[in-house]
């Protein structure tokens, strides 16, 4: 089993790398491996709603991580989602990568359906939850098995590292490592004796008549 982890702030060993890097070591005593994959300090290009993907299975912007991402996530066994705090709400770059790639996912198939999920926030002072409640709606609406832990999955920290000293966020990140594991773990269990459900066929409503 393996994870990936997508890393949506705009420095690479901040504290959402901390707060991740926690993550992999508790999921590697486990025996489940684990890769961080560096998004936040990337050119990234919003959605523009073209529907392209929708007919070829790729967003129509090649020039960025997103199409290459997507496969190695619809690869893995869970996923991570993390971010900073912007204005109490997720990072541009890491917004910009979520609207596409989740929306790929669904043009694909909805290859990230029923894989484990969680998400991770790293904030100075506050936005945490906000933001959290952002990154999970994209594993919630892509129908995924959500990890949790014993309280919001926030550290806080202002320079690099020190998430480190948020001793309530340590223990935070560390229990959903080991929940995160247990899940990925139950459901590799029951591959093949307890039957998925069935996709539906989506339905769209507008309520403009």
């Amino acid at each position: 089993m393996n994870v990936i982890a997508i890393n949506g702030s705009p420095h690479k060993d901040g504290n959402c790398y901390h707060a991740l890097a926690k993550v992999g070591e508790r999921l590697g005593k486990e025996g489940i491996g684990f890769e961080i994959v560096q998004i936040g300090d990337k050119a990234m290009h919003g959605c523009i709603g073209c529907g392209s993907c929708g007919k070829t299975g790729k967003c129509v912007f090649g020039d960025d991580p997103v199409n290459e991402t997507v496969d190695r996530m619809a690869e893995a066994d869970g996923i991570v989602l993390a971010s900073p705090v912007y204005y109490s709400g997720v990072a541009g770059a890491m917004k910009c990568f979520l609207d596409r790639a989740f929306y790929v996912s669904g043009a694909k198939g909805g290859v990230f359906r029923h894989k484990v999920g969680a998400a991770l926030v790293a904030v100075r002072r506050s936005g945490g939850s906000s933001t959290l409640d952002c990154l999970n709606h994209y594993l919630s609406y892509s129908e995924m098995v959500l990890a949790t832990s014993s309280y919001w999955n926030i550290v806080h920290g202002m320079q690099k590292g020190e998430m480190e000293k948020d001793a309530e966020g340590v223990q935070i990140v560390e229990t959903l490592a080991l929940n995160l594991a247990w899940v990925l773990k139950m459901r590799e269990a029951t591959k093949g004796s307890i039957p998925e459900p069935g996709k539906a066929q989506k339905v769209m409503t507008n309520f403009i008549r």
